[in-house]
């Protein structure tokens, strides 16, 4: 079995690699569809050299130089169920985006949606040895983190400090050098299905590169959707892809909070499917050419041609309106918008200082979901799209490629984690997500 806790500072030690050889590529594997991007590192790139425990850069520091998207197999809410199938679209896509570019890529960071993501709080407190914060410090404050016990079966994907406080002093992003007595820390961590990452890992292993990094889609759209106010004072993105709908929340430019809801915009087309008895890639172009989710009187007297190949005439050559077409569309819409409020009031959202939300992936596209989102989730809602990087392919400069786009400022920025410390395993009683939300309300 793929053990990630151990690989994770192996896979880190080898991105670093191969971003000191200036080429990488990240892979978005979804359950429509699989995407790559080939990004150039100069090497020159400063930001690249920053070790400091802390948020992410504004700006890209890297061209993409390859890119490729091809439809998803083998891929249910955002986790492989059919290794083959995947494998196939996997080699596809990165086969195309490296005859983009012009080289090989021989290490690759890829993100998913699914696994079940699960989030969790965490705090640690120790006192400073020398009176002045060392590495080993930041190392021993992070090992008495009251780690609680995920279950059998799941893997940390993310353990990232989001607060560091020295003495009386709160707030800080990195506080090795500073003087003090006692380092508290608050930890963020996120565990997935163990199952969902060893699938994954295989079948880019079978596709001839090297896994150098796995990521959560939540938080990678987030990374890229967000704009650095939002990031600092609180918000949430709300990525809607075709098998799921992923939710970070973010506060002092760091994700608190994750989860994912098994629906997204593929539920839409089978809805469409069914309620209109058409194939579905015929449903998914109505969708996206018809679709929406208010409906105005103009929609009453709008018709659409359906067309089709049964051998029965009069059900081959009909017509809807597009009032039936968003009737139908809607609930389905609705229920996932209802669902992420759920998860918002279960996260503690209303407690953070802002609640701005942020739509991205491509179901949020549909005409009047901002407007709908904002009557179900009762906040501030507006569209979002990639943002801070330069000389992005126009295709993948829209909501449905954010996850890919924050994948590859995750590449170029990481922010430091757990393991990026001889941090010894120990477990410790949990600290619920409430309890870290209230400690941040309450110091920042």
């Amino acid at each position: 079995m793929f053990d990630l806790y151990e690989s994770q500072r192996a896979m880190r030690a080898m991105r670093k690699a191969a971003l000191q050889r200036g080429v990488i590529a990240v892979l978005d594997v979804g359950t429509t569809k699989v995407s790559c991007l080939v990004l150039r590192f100069d090497g020159t790139d400063r930001s690249l050299e920053a070790d400091g425990v802390g948020s992410l850069a504004g700006q890209s520091g890297f061209r993409v130089i390859g890119e490729a998207t091809t439809m998803s197999r083998g891929v249910q809410f955002g986790e492989i169920v059919a290794m083959r199938d995947a494998e196939r679209a996997i080699r596809t896509a990165l086969q195309s985006a490296q005859k983009m570019a012009g080289v090989r890529v021989d290490h690759l960071i890829a993100c998913f949606s699914g696994g079940g993501p699960r989030s969790y709080g965490l705090a640690g407190k120790v006192e400073v040895k020398d009176q002045v914060v060392s590495e080993q410090d930041i190392a021993q404050v992070l090992a008495a983190c009251d780690v609680p016990d995920y279950g059998a079966g799941r893997d940390v994907l993310h353990a990232q400090p989001v607060n560091f406080s020295l003495d009386h002093r709160s707030g800080l992003a990195d506080p090795r050098g500073q003087i003090g007595k006692e380092l508290a820390t608050d930890l963020h961590m996120l565990t997935v299905d163990q199952k969902v990452i060893a699938d994954l890992a295989n079948c880019v292993k079978h596709s001839d590169v090297e896994l150098a990094g796995v990521a959560s889609s939540a938080y990678v759209a987030g990374i890229s959707s967000l704009v650095e106010d939002e990031q600092e004072l609180g918000a949430a993105c709300i990525d809607m892809g075709g098998g799921t709908t992923s939710i970070s929340i973010f506060m002092k430019r760091h994700m608190i909070f994750a989860d994912t809801i098994r629906m997204g915009g593929d539920h839409v087309t089978r809805d469409i499917s069914m309620g209109l008895q058409i194939p579905h890639s015929l449903a998914e172009r109505f969708k996206t050419r018809y679709g929406g989710v208010i409906a105005t009187g103009r929609d009453d007297h709008d018709l659409i041609e359906i067309s089709g190949a049964s051998g029965d005439w009069e059900h081959d050559r009909r017509s809807v309106t597009r009032a039936e077409l968003i009737g139908i569309v809607r609930p389905r819409v609705e229920e996932i918008l209802e669902e992420v409020r759920a998860r918002l009031e279960a996260a503690g959202f209303d407690h953070l200082p802002s609640q701005q939300i942020v739509l991205s992936g491509g179901a949020s596209q549909l005409p009047g979901i901002s407007e709908l989102a904002s009557r179900i989730l009762g906040q501030q809602v507006r569209l979002g799209r990639p943002l801070r990087v330069h000389r992005l392919p126009q295709s993948f400069s829209t909501a449905a490629h954010s996850a890919l786009v924050g994948l590859s400022l995750f590449a170029a920025h990481p922010q430091d984690e757990w393991w990026d410390f001889e941090v010894p395993s120990e477990a410790y009683p949990v600290r619920s997500f409430r309890r870290a939300v209230r400690w941040l309300k309450e110091n920042w």
